[in-house]
C-alpha cells in the first residue's frame, strides 16, 4: 500500500493552504491524506479529567482538525482523509510522521507572533531531519493551483540522484516541464557567452555537465520535457530567479549542523524563506 501524503495543521491560514496543496497531491498520487497536529499537552498531561484547561485545549484541537478534514474532503472527495494528534513538539513530531509518509507538507508560517517567527526554524529543522521529502507551501493562493506547468530543479553537490529523481517524478506526475538549473560561482570562472570558439566550447562543456548530472533521472522519465539552464553566480539567486512562474522548486537537503539544530543548508534555507512558490526539500541520500 502506498504511503500517504501527510500535512501539518495548526489552524493558521498558511497551514490550511498547505492542506489544500496536500489534498491535491494525494488525489494526483492516488493515496490517502493524513492531517497531523503536534501537541505537548498530550505528552505531559495525558489525562484531562481534572484539568479544565487541557480539556478545552483538546476540544479546540478537535474542532481544528474537523475543520481541516472537512476542507480537504470538500476539495477532494475521493481522497481518504485521516487525522492524528502527535504528543510531541513540532520538529520531532513531524519528523516521526515523515518516517511513515511519502511526502510531508507544511505551511510557511504559523499562527503569528513568536510562533510565526520561529516557524522558519521549525520548517528548516524538519526539512533537514525528515526521512521523506518535505514541501513548504509558499507563494500566493495561485501557488496551490499548479497553473504554470513548470517544476524547477536545482542541481549541485547536494542535489543529484534521489533529488533529481523526485523532481522528474513530480514533473511527470503533474504533466509539467522541468527546468534544471546549476550555478557556477566565480571560483569556477565566468559562464561564457557564445562569441568565440573557445567560449562556445566552454559553454557546451557546462551544458554537458548539467545533462550528465540528471541523465539517469531523465532516462527514467522520458516523457518529461527538460530545459537546461547553466548559470554563473550564486545558487540561491539562480534558483529564486528560475522559480518565478514555477509551481514547485526542488532542492536537496545538505544535512548540516547549526547552532539551532540540524539545517538543510544555505540553498534550501534561502528557498524556504524567499521562494515565490512551494519548495520541496529532498533528502539527498
Amino acid at each position: 500500500m502506498a504511503h500517504p501524503v501527510m500535512v501539518g495543521v495548526d489552524g493558521s491560514p498558511h497551514s490550511l493552504r498547505a492542506v489544500d496543496w496536500a489534498a491535491d497531491e494525494a488525489a494526483r498520487r492516488g493515496t490517502s491524506l493524513g492531517l497531523v497536529h503536534t501537541s505537548l499537552w498530550d505528552r505531559y498531561e495525558p489525562d484531562p479529567t481534572d484539568n479544565d484547561e487541557l480539556a478545552e485545549a483538546r476540544r479546540a484541537v478537535a474542532r481544528l482538525m474537523a475543520e481541516a478534514a472537512g476542507r480537504a474532503a470538500a476539495r477532494r472527495p475521493a481522497v481518504t482523509v485521516g487525522t492524528e494528534v502527535v504528543a510531541d513538539s513540532p520538529v520531532p513530531g513531524l519528523v516521526e510522521v515523515g518516517s511513515r509518509a511519502a511526502l510531508l507538507v507544511v505551511g510557511c508560517r504559523g499562527r503569528g507572533g513568536l510562533a510565526g517567527v520561529l516557524l522558519g526554524s521549525v520548517c528548516l529543522q524538519v526539512a533537514a531531519r525528515s526521512p521523506c521529502p518535505v514541501v513548504v507551501v509558499r507563494g500566493t493562493d495561485d501557488a496551490v493551483g499548479r497553473r504554470h506547468g513548470r517544476v524547477v530543479l536545482g542541481v549541485g553537490d547536494d542535489a543529484r540522484g534521489l533529488v533529481a529523481a523526485f523532481a522528474f517524478a513530480q514533473a511527470q506526475l503533474w504533466g509539467s516541464r522541468l527546468t534544471v538549473v546549476r550555478a557556477w560561482g566565480s571560483s569556477a570562472g565566468p559562464l561564457p557567452t557564445r562569441g568565440s570558439a573557445g567560449s562556445e566550447a566552454a559553454e557546451q562543456d557546462r551544458y554537458r555537465a548539467l545533462e550528465t548530472a540528471v541523465a539517469a533521472a531523465a532516462a527514467a522519465h522520458p516523457a518529461v520535457g527538460v530545459e537546461l539552464r547553466p548559470r554563473h553566480g550564486g545558487v540561491p539567486a539562480a534558483l529564486l530567479e528560475a522559480a518565478e512562474g514555477a509551481d514547485l522548486v526542488v532542492a536537496g537537503a545538505a544535512h548540516r549542523r547549526h547552532v539551532l539544530g540540524p539545517h538543510p543548508g544555505p540553498v534550501a534555507h534561502a528557498l524556504v524563506q524567499h521562494a515565490p512558490c512551494p519548495v520541496a526539500v529532498v533528502p539527498a541520500g
